[in-house]
């Protein structure tokens, strides 16, 4: 058990664990997630952590779908921040508890301010991880903003 599926499970939170056999050799560790387990990538959310304003170490969490790119303007005016950079993988790894390609929005070490891509709000359930690689844990996305206190956002630049 992870951190994050003992959190869903504590707080009584229906939620489905999936796991896939990782592949190192993979380029994108969510996008092998929505193919392994067969699921549209609008629906399994990736987990990136921002730094504010140019400090290394006050992050916050974005919850995106895999095929988007995170928007850092976007994220940093989420945040109420002027500036927002990608966290350096080491602190991020530190600060959550999780490997990067396995790093949980659910059960970090620290609790972090945390952003849902407003997408989100109208699926019935999604993806994220659970907290290793190859292991995906499926909630409904109100539960996940209830357990990680989050907010739902724009994160990303509309397609198109």
């Amino acid at each position: 058990m992870t951190p994050a599926i003992n959190l869903a499970k504590k707080k009584k939170i229906a939620h489905t664990i999936h796991q896939y056999e990782h592949d190192p050799s993979h380029s994108s560790y969510g996008l092998e997630a929505a193919q392994a387990l067969g699921q549209d990538p609008k629906t399994v959310f990736k987990t990136l952590l921002f730094c504010l304003n140019g400090e290394a170490k006050n992050l916050a969490v974005a919850i995106l779908p895999v095929d988007q790119k995170l928007n850092l303007k976007l994220a940093a005016k989420a945040a109420g921040a002027k500036k927002a950079d990608m966290a350096d993988p080491d602190i991020a790894q530190k600060t959550t508890g999780y490997v990067v390609g396995g790093i949980s929005p659910l059960g970090q070490k620290k609790a972090l301010p945390t952003f849902i891509h407003r997408s989100a709000e109208t699926l019935p359930t999604l993806c994220v991880s659970a907290g290793k690689r190859g292991l995906e844990i499926e909630l409904a996305p109100q539960d996940l903003a209830l357990l990680t206190r989050a907010k739902f956002a724009e994160l990303c630049q509309p397609e198109g």
